[in-house]
């Protein structure tokens, strides 16, 4: 089976140039960040590209089949516009990211909504830019989109988001699809929605069925097992109700390759096991083929990415570990302190070295668990030496906080040898820009 970019443990242009520093997207790493300094978040335009096309060439089979990048993974106005120039929709699950897109100029009707707890100004925000679905997750939502459309003299495009009982075999926190989950219409609820769709909210239009069954998924059973529960609901609501659902979103999820044991399955993979599942049960359970959405997120935009970060102080513990501190952490990337998650380094400006140590990465943030990498062998490192932390596009930035009141990095996109500003570096002035003084305490 041909390989994909999700694959791949480094962005496709990496490479170390004559000077022994490794290159990206035709910028040496070193120049980046003497040029931008650091933490500095780095985005291979070539690579998050190429991804884009592996999706597009893996479901090519399925005309029917609708790509929508899912936003929350790294949601900046840049990478919409490139996200929307290869032809992908968006899922977005807050105004902010569906502001962005829209700002971005991207195609609103190839915009999906989707979260547990809409607020009713995120909802008008919706369908005043007329964002073509809107995944309804709960009864209560279903009443207040119903009363703002009807306030508007609109008819909102919804599907109705369900967990249909499957669980992936990762980190708990970022399961969705399983029973005992805060998302969606429990499959014994579904009747009672369609009722109420059917019944009484007459400015709702339901066009299919969404779910989504967690993130950095290996497993390749687990989107046929969602696509046969959702087809075999689709034909039994057009028995009982005859309601003729068209359309079935998968959701996302597809893993990446964050350090060498990391063996994710590839888009063409994935797309051709999707897709004989759907001709099956389309045959089966003899229902018209549905359009398919697929969601997904880490997978487009993660090996893209890149951090560097510039080495600082280090300690060695007696008879333990070294620490060696990198002038960021667990505020540029929490996923580590989140997850447990783990990435794999190198020192950007050290290739042609031959010695090496054993080396524990330390953000430099007040907590403990302010590890980034764990044990990892590197060439011997000096102060002011770049750390090179790959595939670090996706929930980064997006989770970045100010944590420490630290600034936030900036973020550069290469590509053919031009490096270009897609997010500012935060100044000081940005940390204290929303602080109010009352008026008594100046006295």
């Amino acid at each position: 089976m041909k390989q994909s970019t999700n694959q791949f443990l480094k962005p496709i242009t990496t490479k170390v140039n004559s000077f022994g520093n490794i290159e990206i997207g035709g910028c040496d790493l070193i120049s980046l960040a003497d040029k931008y300094e650091t933490p500095l978040y780095v985005i291979d335009e070539t690579t998050l590209r190429t991804i884009c096309n592996d999706y597009k060439q893996a479901f090519s089979k399925y005309p029917k089949t609708h790509i929508m990048y899912a936003s929350k993974a790294l949601c900046t106005s840049a990478i919409a516009k490139i996200i929307d120039s290869e032809g992908l929709g968006f899922d977005t699950v807050s105004g902010g990211e569906i502001y962005t897109v829209y700002k971005a100029g991207a195609n609103m009707s190839k915009v999906l909504f989707n979260g547990n707890n809409k607020s009713y100004d995120e909802l008008e925000l919706v369908l005043d830019l007329n964002v073509g679905r809107i995944s309804v997750d709960n009864f209560f939502e279903l009443s207040l989109l119903n009363e703002i459309a009807q306030s508007k003299n609109k008819i909102a495009d919804i599907l109705l988001r369900i967990t249909p009982g499957i669980e992936c075999h990762t980190h708990e926190y970022i399961q969705t699809g399983h029973l005992d989950s805060k998302f969606g219409f429990d499959l014994t609820q579904i009747d009672s929605a369609v009722e109420l769709i059917q019944n009484e909210y007459k400015n709702l239009k339901l066009h299919g069925l969404h779910a989504h069954i967690g993130s950095q998924i290996f497993e390749t059973s687990i989107f046929p097992d969602e696509i046969e529960i959702m087809a075999k609901e689709i034909a039994r609501l057009d028995a009982k109700f005859g309601i003729k659902l068209n359309e079935i979103n998968i959701g996302g999820g597809l893993g990446v390759k964050y350090t060498d044991k990391d063996a994710p399955p590839s888009t063409y993979e994935i797309g051709e096991i999707i897709i004989n599942k759907l001709n099956d049960v389309i045959k089966r359970y003899n229902i018209e083929p549905p359009e398919l959405f697929l969601e997904p997120g880490r997978s487009i935009i993660s090996t893209s990415g890149v951090t560097l970060y510039t080495i600082g102080s280090s300690k060695q513990v007696p008879k333990g570990k070294k620490y060696v501190s990198i002038d960021g952490g667990m505020a540029d990337n929490p996923r580590p302190s989140l997850y447990q998650a783990e990435y794999y380094a190198e020192i950007a400006n050290k290739k042609d070295t031959n010695e090496s140590e054993t080396v524990t990465i330390a953000g430099r943030f007040c907590e403990s668990g302010d590890i980034l990498i764990n044990s990892i062998d590197l060439p011997m490192l000096d102060e002011g030496d770049i750390i090179c932390v790959y595939n670090t596009g996706a929930y980064n930035y997006s989770m970045a906080s100010n944590y420490n009141r630290v600034q936030k990095p900036a973020m550069v996109l290469v590509n053919n040898g031009q490096s270009e500003i897609i997010i500012q570096r935060e100044t000081l002035e940005d940390i204290i820009a929303h602080d109010i003084i009352p008026e008594r305490l100046k006295k």
